[in-house]
């Protein structure tokens, strides 16, 4: 388990996303193979993550699980320029089949199951800048984004990097995306 401080930004796309597939293989981006999340998020009974927005959930990705729990949002967390620094802590299952495990556990001690979101993400990675990510997100039901993210022991400079990030895909005046996949899901829902 390790905890690194996750930087990150949505933007919502127009179409799904092949508007800029070439410009991330123009600018050295690889692709990985698309896949299918499904996560589940859990709140407790006496504080409401949805207020606090705060993440516990677990993802099912194939043959991988893990739980990721992500503290609650306050300004130092959440900028008014939509991107959002926090201290992820994951904890990686030994394999898929424990999501249920984990599922079970979750309610067995009070946590509420709040919603179940599917998406598939395909991710792309530059070979020259380890810790970052662009990964294109189908949610189920909601729509296409695509979501800039930087993993670092800090966030010193993270912001400005995905910021640059955005501007070399075209992507930086795209609508910005506050809420998490889990709320844009309930809102839906609703």
């Amino acid at each position: 388990m390790t905890d690194t401080i996750e930087v990150e930004r949505k933007r919502e796309l127009p179409d799904d996303g092949s508007s800029i597939t070439p410009l991330l293989a123009e600018l050295g981006y690889v692709a990985e193979a698309p896949v299918t999340e499904i996560d589940t998020y859990y709140s407790r009974p006496d504080i409401d993550y949805m207020k606090t927005v705060e993440c516990l959930r677990v993802r099912r990705r194939g043959d991988f699980a893990e739980i990721t729990y992500k503290p609650a949002s306050n300004p130092t967390t959440h900028n008014r320029d939509d991107v959002v620094s926090k201290v992820e802590t994951n904890v990686i299952l030994r394999e898929g089949k424990q999501a249920l495990t984990a599922e079970r556990l979750l309610t067995s001690i009070g946590m509420r199951e709040l919603v179940r979101v599917e998406k598939t993400r395909t991710s792309y990675r530059h070979p020259d800048t380890p810790g970052v990510t662009v990964s294109i997100d189908t949610v189920s039901g909601v729509g296409t984004f695509v979501e800039t993210e930087v993993n670092r022991a800090t966030a010193a400079g993270a912001a400005e990097l995905v910021e640059d990030i955005e501007k070399r895909l075209g992507i930086f005046g795209h609508p910005t995306v506050a809420l998490p996949y889990r709320d844009l899901v309930l809102r839906q829902r609703a």
